[in-house]
């Protein structure tokens, strides 16, 4: 049987002015799937998904979320969403984790992950503490849920930001470059707790420099370039003798040539 689309985008479209980022992207994730998608930097990656969670609106094209199309006006002065509240329903089901933590810093960590659960999906409070406090041993910081974002290393932001957006319960994370903002000695923290999500069955599309997570952990690796995609297929397809020039001379700068 074929698995569930969880999100699938069509000639998804994006300019800036008169300057046009994405030309026209189709993508589909199946239930599961963990998409890497990589690119040099402006190649429209992080735009991307911005568009799909609507922190940015597409210029043209469709987003569909768990079946559920992600209504749109379209019009000569631009673009914006039909429904505020089929935005904030949507945005629910896709978890974002962002490359600067993006952490409540007035909040314990506690706070951070009850937050949306609580107020966006009218949970019980017991119940949000209860969740809250698995996920955060799930991530290896059940021992920093009362502190403070300042208080606790750039590693251990990003596991409370990915605790925080699992909180919500969503059909699909979106990761976009969550460790580049990382001193190098706490990638590993949070590369693993992302492969332990992958293991889990989570579908995720990411944004990522990280080649081994990319070759290891990913069924799918999709390559933009110039604001279309280049080339897409398996790791061992897009690392082997299946990688398109311009993907091949892209690894090259991370020591990854053939």
């Amino acid at each position: 049987m074929p698995g569930v689309t969880r999100l699938s985008v069509r000639n998804l479209r994006k300019s800036f002015g008169t300057h046009e980022v994405l030309k026209g992207i189709s993508l589909d994730a199946q239930d599961g799937d963990v998409i890497s998608l990589l690119g040099a930097s402006g190649s429209g990656k992080s735009t991307f998904l911005r568009c799909i969670n609507l922190l940015e609106t597409p210029s043209d094209g469709e987003v569909w979320v768990d079946s559920e199309q992600i209504r749109m006006i379209h019009s000569k002065t631009g673009s914006k969403p039909a429904s505020r509240r089929q935005v904030d329903h949507i945005r629910s089901e896709l978890g974002m984790v962002f490359q600067g933590f993006n952490l409540w810093s007035h909040m314990t960590i506690l706070q951070n992950v009850i937050e949306g659960p609580l107020h966006v999906l009218k949970r019980p409070k017991a119940d949000c503490i209860a969740d809250a406090e698995e996920l955060l041993a799930k991530v290896g910081i059940a021992d920093k849920r009362h502190a403070y974002p300042a208080h606790l290393s750039g590693g251990q932001q990003q596991r409370a930001a990915i605790a925080r957006a699992l909180a919500m319960k969503p059909k699909v994370m979106l990761f976009d470059e969550p460790t580049s903002a990382l001193d190098p000695e706490l990638v590993g923290e949070v590369l693993r707790v992302m492969r332990a999500l992958a293991e889990e069955g989570m579908t995720m599309l990411v944004v990522t420099h990280e080649m081994s997570f990319a070759r290891n952990v990913s069924n799918r690796v999709v390559f933009m370039r110039e604001g279309v995609i280049d080339s897409s297929g398996s790791p061992d397809d897009m690392f082997g003798v299946g990688a398109s020039p311009a993907f091949r001379q892209f690894i090259g700068h991370f020591g990854n040539q053939q």
